[in-house]
């Protein structure tokens, strides 16, 4: 090839992960490289992915979506956190809300002075102190600078909304952008003899389509990645041992809550994601417990309306590919791994992926360093998403045999001393880049009942009447800030409602 063409990506699928790389690409690369994406109309997405987190802002903004534009058109909701339901036993309750928790004080953390308080009877339960919390928990939203007064802090939010909408906005983008789409099924791949990179993909009409750098969006299957490159797969079952999912679309609540709810079941949980035209619902669940038509039946009896369509099946394997990044072929998506989205953390990943790519781009040649590197941020970021969730499972006392199962296994080495941190003096610190701030390991920790015997010294250095004081000024503020927003339900009418949809699958 010679040099003074362009650079060729391949994006091997669409879906979520493709049109999302793609848009990426297409917004930040210039005329030395040429984008192509390859996608088969016979081959179904799985588009679970329809709540997200506040990076999401992040990579829209980059794209310069316009944000109201952006919710009319993937029938989208505001997402301020996500409720947890029966995790620590049936009939309980709490939030992992976004935005901090409380208000630091010198040198130590807020948590530190909330355990001290609490232990003299003076605290009232965490999410008295989290604005995003009072705020989801009276169906409110706001966006912008505080309102009462600059003492409040931001409140972040994040979306619910249409995953298949949102692959298609991103894919006019992409196109108007540059990319471009080619319509067929992948039936072989060539490679060099020289180095194995891969050198093109066959499409069953025949086509062939070269590359420098090719971009594995086809899912599970992993076709480049895995069924070619056979780079390997480290399986976390033992850790996150559910491997089915069901979902099915129901009709609009009433009200579309500003959050996502996940609600633990007798082997597994179920999700419920509240949208403009539908709430998408499905079931997480383990097959070695539950029967697919015993999954079935608990899905729909925790339907709040009627169903759509009928439940689709997933089925899958919690783990990660030993090398996202393998030769010339780099895993973005389901075919990198697979966390199940128990905190809204699968476009996360897909987002983090194109950040990282974009600043490890390479040219006509590729380093082995610059693929180390890939590989070791992506490790990390993983791993420590995957310990998030496995907290949720560990910490449960709920008294089904697939969840004593789940207190009897010993959590990852990374997750156990993060949990005994906190058991002994209520530390917790976030360690480099890992995606959960120390205000979301907090309402886990304190959600789901995990004990520290102690806390910070210097908590001890205010008096009982200046703590009381101090919790109460955060409680009060925080209150009347939220009781000035307006309901999420309005806050949509007025900035962004979508037309009535018709849904039939």
């Amino acid at each position: 090839m010679q040099q003074d063409q362009p650079v060729t990506i391949v994006i091997a699928g669409g879906g979520t992960a493709g049109w999302m790389t793609a848009a990426a690409l297409a917004r930040f690369l210039d005329r030395n490289f040429r984008i192509c994406l390859v996608e088969s109309d016979d081959i179904g997405t799985v588009g679970v992915g329809e709540a997200t987190i506040p990076q999401i802002l992040l990579y829209n903004n980059a794209l310069g979506l316009d944000e109201d534009a952006f919710v009319r058109s993937t029938q989208g909701t505001f997402k301020l956190g996500i409720e947890f339901v029966d995790w620590m036993r049936p009939g309980h309750r709490y939030m992992h809300a976004f935005g901090a928790v409380g208000r630091d004080v010198g040198l130590i953390t807020f948590q530190h002075y909330w355990l001290r308080a609490r232990r003299l009877g003076l605290a009232k339960a965490l999410d008295a102190y989290s604005l995003n919390e009072i705020a989801a928990r009276a169906g409110r939203m706001h966006r912008g600078g505080p309102i009462t007064g600059n003492a409040i802090p931001a409140m972040p939010y994040a979306y619910h909304f249409d995953a298949g909408l949102y692959a298609a906005l991103l894919r006019q983008l992409a196109e108007a952008g540059g990319v471009d789409r080619v319509e067929g099924r992948i039936v072989k791949v060539d490679r060099h003899g020289e180095d194995g990179d891969v050198a093109a993909i066959q499409l069953a009409s025949g086509e062939r389509i070269t590359g420098d750098l090719f971009i594995d969006c086809s899912g599970f299957r992993g076709l480049l990645i895995e069924q070619e490159l056979k780079t390997g797969f480290e399986d976390w079952s033992h850790w996150l041992p559910c491997d089915r999912a069901l979902a099915v679309p129901s009709e609009r609540a009433a009200d579309f809550t500003p959050y996502t709810r996940a609600s633990a079941r007798p082997a597994g949980w179920q999700w419920r994601i509240p949208l403009q035209h539908r709430t998408g619902n499905g079931h997480v669940y383990c097959s070695d417990f539950m029967s697919d038509d015993e999954a079935t039946a608990t899905l729909l009896a925790g339907l709040d309306g009627a169903a759509l369509a009928e439940p689709r099946a997933l089925r899958f394997i919690a783990g990660k590919r030993r090398l996202a990044w393998n030769r010339n072929v780099v895993a973005i998506g389901l075919s990198s791994g697979f966390l199940e989205p128990l905190e809204s953390t699968s476009i996360h990943l897909i987002q983090s992926a194109i950040s990282r790519l974009l600043k490890l781009l390479p040219g006509r040649e590729i380093r082995e360093a610059d693929r180390v590197e890939y590989n070791r941020q992506t490790d990390f970021e993983i791993e420590r998403i995957r310990d998030f969730i496995v907290l949720h499972y560990y910490a449960n006392g709920r008294d089904e045999p697939f969840w004593q199962m789940r207190r009897q296994i010993a959590p990852p080495d990374s997750l156990h001393a993060k949990i005994e941190l906190y058991r002994a003096n209520g530390h917790i610190f976030r360690e480099n880049e890992e995606l959960f701030t120390e205000a979301g390991w907090l309402q886990v920790f304190a959600g789901q009942g995990v004990e520290p015997a102690g806390y910070h010294p210097l908590a001890d250095a205010i008096s009982k009447a200046d703590l009381t004081e101090y919790l109460g000024a955060i409680e009060e503020l925080y209150a009347r800030e939220a009781s000035r927003m307006p309901s999420h339900v309005d806050f949509i009418a007025q900035h962004c409602a979508a037309p009535p949809r018709s849904i039939t699958a």
